[in-house]
């Protein structure tokens, strides 16, 4: 059978998928969709906004916050118009350059809150273990540094992985799993040798992720040993306290993540449905569950929401 090569015909257009089996149902299916992406939106948009305007929050732990909060922004973003546009209009074409910009900024914003999440951990390993030198460790300067350095590790490693997508060529299938470009899902269309493709995926997953999570998890071993030497229970409680919210952060973005990658490797026999289900799960549960963990258990942004929304009511 001959190859189609995507540097020398006319431009290769592929197939997203909405929900396998239920093609006459989508519209009401995008009722919860356009509920949740409403949630992720506001949610976060609205942590962005009371942490820039409360000087009270100028504080490290929020300004990591809302960098956590500026990342699912962009996850929710870059999926919102392909998968509404499947789900509304049946709008399922979508180009190789535009497969591969979608690509690019889905798994850097992922591969993003990794390491924003890793640099929480830091703040409050700091806060609880060391929380006399905190803020002459955590100044402004060095947040901005770590933050440069997040955005620039993912840079690094997600360029040469889509750009080597430009080596493939296919000439089967070109039906998508999922309503957006998902690198191991696309790469898996190619009918020539995607073992680099392959190597490659790996090497980002590993860099990224699969070093934050170890150190994620190191560091609360520590905090846990430090809080462990606290005399009093109540203080145990409190310090505690402050990493509920960061740990639940760090298990709605790393289960679904992992078990993603798992479902496209290992489970080929899977039915198509659990791909697209564990796929939305892992795009919209931590954009969305993320501004409402914090707002519930953090009283200093309830605080400063409850203060925005009494302006705003004055100002009606």
């Amino acid at each position: 059978m001959p190859t189609i090569n995507t540097t020398t015909l006319q431009p290769l257009t592929f197939l997203l998928t909405g929900i396998p089996g239920m093609n006459t149902a989508q519209v009401w299916i995008s009722i919860p969709f356009c509920f949740l992406y409403a949630i992720a939106l506001t949610g976060n948009s609205m942590i962005l906004f009371v942490v820039i305007h409360e000087r009270s929050l100028h504080e490290p732990m929020y300004y990591f916050l809302s960098m956590l909060s500026a990342t699912d922004l962009g996850l929710s973003l870059c999926t919102l118009s392909t998968t509404l546009g499947v789900l509304w209009f049946n709008a399922r074409e979508i180009s190789l350059d535009a497969c591969m910009a979608q690509m690019f900024f889905l798994h850097s914003f992922t591969f993003m809150e990794s390491g924003v999440l890793l640099a929480m951990a830091f703040d409050r390993f700091i806060a609880i273990c060391d929380p006399l030198r905190y803020a002459n460790i955590l100044t402004k300067t060095r947040i901005i540094q770590i933050g440069l350095a997040v955005g620039g590790r993912v840079i690094a490693v997600i360029t040469p992985m889509v750009l080597l997508v430009k080596r493939l060529s296919f000439c089967k299938g070109k039906v998508l799993s999922h309503s957006y470009c998902y690198h191991i899902d696309f790469i898996k269309l190619s009918c020539t040798d995607n073992r680099i493709n392959n190597i490659m995926g790996l090497f980002v997953l590993f860099s990224t992720s699969g070093v934050d999570c170890p150190c994620i998890l190191i560091s609360y071993v520590l905090i846990i040993h430090s809080v462990l030497n606290i005399a009093s229970p109540q203080e145990r409680k409190k310090a505690f306290n402050t990493c509920i919210s960061h740990i639940s952060a760090v298990a709605i973005f790393f289960i679904p993540l992992i078990s993603l990658s798992l479902v496209h490797r290992y489970s080929h026999n899977a039915p198509p449905f659990v791909h697209t289900m564990m796929a939305n799960i892992f795009l919209l549960i931590p954009p969305v569950l993320n501004p409402i963990i914090y707002s519930v258990k953090t009283k200093q942004i309830r605080k400063a929401i409850m203060k925005v929304f009494h302006r705003m009511r004055t100002w009606i």
